[in-house]
């Protein structure tokens, strides 16, 4: 592991400060230095990660004694890097992490499908039970409509006339007007054998004419 830290210092007696120590700045750089890797170097590493604060205070703790005897006290500490320095074990964490990604992801996409497929399977229970409710009722329905119809017999012959013109324009055959009295009966006979020979010819008598 190696660990970034910051810190400053300041003169608290000028004599021990200039006199006792040849090199302060140096001697308190490997204090600080012994001091963190003394202090945190058995530290879990979750800790390590996570409280850089409390790393702080117990470094900074651990040097203060010691530089206020050569004149000058530590000051602010702060932890401002922990990072892995093996290639190898960053390697190793970047492979555990993406294959934990992988299988978040995997187990997010698979409840969804999961709640997705609970929610298809009650609307199409929800709908098939509409659908069996509505061709229960179908025939009740289309009884009462065809019993009001049929107590008017000029709305029911309208109605009849209408659905079988329908019918004739749905088939797409021709419609032959065929004239009244016993020679449009005559031809009228001829058009349906033919129709029955495979003709395709439907016809239609016309009233009032020759």
């Amino acid at each position: 592991m190696g660990i970034g830290i910051w810190y400053e210092m300041w003169i608290g007696d000028p004599l021990g400060f200039l006199f006792k120590n040849t090199d302060p700045r140096g001697s308190l750089r490997a204090n600080v230095s012994n001091a963190t890797v003394r202090c945190l170097s058995n530290m879990p590493l979750a800790e390590m990660l996570e409280t850089r604060h409390n790393m702080s205070q117990t470094v900074r703790a651990e040097v203060t004694a010691k530089s206020q005897a050569w004149g000058y006290q530590l000051g602010s500490v702060y932890i401002r890097k922990v990072h892995f320095r093996d290639a190898g074990m960053i390697h190793q964490i970047e492979e555990k992490v993406v294959n934990r990604l992988r299988q978040v992801t995997s187990a997010i996409k698979q409840a969804g499908a999961n709640q997705v497929s609970v929610i298809t399977s009650s609307a199409e229970k929800e709908a098939a039970t509409e659908f069996a409710k509505a061709a229960a009722i179908r025939p009740a329905t289309l009884g009462q409509a065809f019993q009001e119809i049929a107590s008017d017999p000029a709305v029911s012959a309208a109605l009849f006339e209408i659905l079988e013109t329908q019918k004739m324009l749905e088939n797409g055959d021709r419609v032959v007007l065929v004239p009244g009295g016993p020679h449009g009966r005559t031809l009228a006979t001829l058009l349906a054998a033919a129709k029955d020979a495979g003709g395709g010819v439907r016809a239609g008598r016309r009233e009032g004419g020759n």
